[in-house]
């Protein structure tokens, strides 16, 4: 694959004479750890359907990823090939990373709530070599699905299937011992790293290139933030094939030369007593799992009081949420706000949590600088709400194969689409999305994509899909729809239609509210804002 980092050397003398890019890649902490501490666990993986965890230490980690590392180069993967997998939080996951730096591959994990329509538009634009599945998760046929694909698959030469039991099985491919010993170039720091994908508005999701050092310039800033050690216990229960996953629970460990603890299914009461067993001490995800570790605490639950900080993104978190977590947990949750493109960028620290996080989204990390603007570009005081704009060190290298969508200007400013405004001290409050996002649980929802699908339906003559509040998940899907005469349209229809079309569940709307018209302007364009009023009386 023919990579296009094109937003990297603008920048590149700047960000290294400042100490932003510090040149290292995870194979430099790797080898620190098995120099200095072979033998501390590395990563403690639980699994719903196994009766014991699978521990790790750096040494035994090693072991493995050289395995996996030496498998993949067996199979033809080289420098900048793009290796997928659709892994839940297993060890493995973590693994394959490790094993992608180490010949110069390309990570490209996907969530596994995916399904076709989602994975052939991605497996085929990154051009994936090798494509690494489980055979079974939550009871999902997963080497059956991509069987199903491979005509449509043109680049994919491997399927690896783990828990399989043939010739492509992961332990056969993988984990053999007899294979050569490792030759050619590793990963550089300003080699593409990891491929993201990220849903939007265009229709299509958009690779977002990360290399070692844009993505460890956020990193080591949200270190500095929270304070973390090699003696932290970090809970890898939020996905890792989203960004969250992938650089707070799974790369910061391995750089503090710390362990991991991973979750392979929420279960609330479970990680209360991980916590307390594995001696946890931080972790990160979305509002919704401070919500659940609460409930499951109030109803007898275990506390432990190493468990001291939780760090909440993807949507703003409750002022109430961060009291009860204090009052039930003695849990610090403190707001952190970013995106695929440009990791968690804004962070409240741990000591303003209780003054902050429950009104902003923290400010901005060493290295990083924002700017709200009004429509004309002008900077706006402290106060008014205007555009979002982002540069700095953490900033992504580009999308793949579209660099015209880079949404970033000739002085390096990036527009995330984001409304936003700035307080006095320089924290910010996302106040509204200029693109036509809703985030459920999380989980960016790509509207025009669904919004297009469901135009093909022959009951839909119009379809605004909006977001309303909902107290556990942020936000929830509704679909305002009118008919065509003489047809009929039901929620019911419209899951089985969107799943007929192999739509990941979670993009299903909620709610659908059936009207005679939707609002619109004079031009006829549809009025969302309206609908969002509307949209507001439903909420959880």
């Amino acid at each position: 694959m023919q990579f296009d980092p094109v937003l990297i050397h603008s920048r590149q003398s700047a960000m290294m004479a400042a100490g932003f890019w510090r040149h290292q890649t995870i194979n430099l902490f790797m080898a620190q750890a098995l120099q200095n501490c072979p033998d501390h666990p590395a990563v403690v993986a639980y699994r719903s359907d196994a009766a014991a965890p699978v521990r790790l230490s750096y040494k035994a980690l090693d072991k493995q990823v050289d395995r996996i590392a030496r498998g993949l180069q067996a199979l033809g993967v080289g420098h900048s090939d793009v290796v997928s997998w659709q892994l839940p939080n297993w060890w493995e996951f973590i693994a394959l990373a490790l094993a992608c730096a180490r010949i110069g591959a390309v990570a490209n994990p996907v969530m596994p709530i995916f399904r076709q329509r989602e994975l052939k538009f991605m497996l085929d634009f990154g051009e994936t070599k090798v494509f690494i599945v489980p055979k079974s998760y939550k009871g999902f046929d997963y080497e059956g699905m991509v069987n199903g694909m491979r005509n449509d698959l043109p680049f994919l030469q491997h399927l690896v299937v783990l828990g399989g039991d043939g010739a492509n099985s992961f332990e056969s491919l993988l984990l053999r011992d007899d294979t050569p010993a490792l030759t050619g170039p590793g990963l550089e720091p300003d080699d593409v790293l990891l491929l993201m994908y990220t849903s939007g508005t265009t229709g299509e999701p958009k690779g977002v290139m990360h290399t070692s050092n844009t993505l460890f310039a956020n990193l080591h800033g949200f270190i500095e933030a929270y304070g973390l050690t090699q003696k932290d216990v970090i809970l890898g229960a939020s996905p890792m094939a989203h960004l969250t996953g992938y650089g707070y629970l799974a790369m910061i460990p391995l750089i503090l030369n710390a362990t991991t603890v991973l979750q392979d299914i929420w279960e609330p009461k479970q990680a209360l007593e991980l916590v307390r067993d594995e001696g946890i001490t931080f972790s990160m995800a979305s509002s919704p799992f401070v919500a659940d570790l609460c409930s499951a605490a109030e109803a007898g639950g275990p506390v432990s009081p190493r468990f001291a900080n939780f760090c909440c993104a993807g949507a703003p978190i409750p002022p109430v949420l961060i009291e009860r977590a204090r009052r039930v947990l003695g849990l610090a949750v403190s707001s952190a706000w970013g995106m695929t493109e440009c990791g968690a960028v804004t962070i409240t620290e741990p000591a303003r949590t209780n003054e902050k996080s429950g009104s902003t989204d923290g400010r901005a990390i060493p290295g990083i600088e924002l700017k709200v603007v009004g429509p004309d570009g002008q900077a706006l005081p402290t106060g008014q709400t205007g555009q979002l704009l982002v540069r700095g060190s953490s900033m992504f290298a580009g999308y793949l194969k579209r660099p015209q969508l880079n949404a970033t200007d000739a002085d390096g400013w990036f527009d995330t689409g984001d409304m936003a405004f700035l307080d006095a001290d320089g924290y910010v409050r996302i106040n509204g999305r200029s693109k036509d996002i809703i985030i459920r649980g999380g989980e960016n929802i790509p509207v025009m994509e669904i919004e297009n699908l469901l135009y093909k339906h022959p009951a839909v003559a119009l379809v605004a899909i909006v977001g309303y509040p909902d107290a556990r998940l942020g936000e929830k899907a509704c679909a305002f729809v009118t008919v065509k005469p003489g047809h009929s349209f039901s929620l019911e229809e419209m899951s089985r239609y969107l799943s007929e079309h192999q739509v990941t569940r979670q993009y299903h709307p909620e709610r659908l509210e059936l009207m005679e018209d939707l609002p619109k302007t004079p031009s006829g364009k549809l009025q969302k804002f309206k609908l969002r009023e509307s949209a507001k009386t439903f909420a959880a």
